[in-house]
């Protein structure tokens, strides 16, 4: 919260006992901890009611069940993607082997008729 760090603690710390000195720096620390305290305790209780008025654990349970409704439609996304793939791959195929028996009908019979006619022209 306030981002204070030991070296500026002690450094606070030396400077109130250069100040109040050693007999009043332990009621000095008391009255502050109690005020700090109360300070944090009235900060705590006013957020508390603000995210009771605010519906906070609804709406972060609402954005949780969003990001998890998400993650499965990608999932299913992914999931239909890769059922998909071996269809379609499975069908290129058929179509290349197709495509290929096709191709080699008409050239095997212009081989034969190639054939056939290298005799006759000689």
């Amino acid at each position: 919260m306030l981002d204070i760090g030991f070296t500026e603690l002690l450094l606070i710390a030396v400077i109130a006992l250069v100040v109040l000195g050693p007999e009043r720096l332990p009621g000095a620390i008391r009255t502050t901890a109690y005020w700090v305290g109360k300070l944090r305790r009235s900060f705590q209780n006013a957020r508390e009611e603000l995210e009771r008025e605010l519906n906070v654990e609804d709406i972060k349970r609402q954005i949780h069940n969003e990001n998890v409704m998400r993650e499965l439609e990608k999932t299913k996304a992914s999931l239909q993607e890769s059922l998909n793939d071996p269809v379609n791959e499975h069908s290129k195929e058929a179509v290349d082997s197709e495509s290929s028996h096709s191709e080699a009908t008409p050239a095997s019979k212009n081989s034969k008729g190639h054939s056939n006619n290298k005799p006759s022209a000689l």
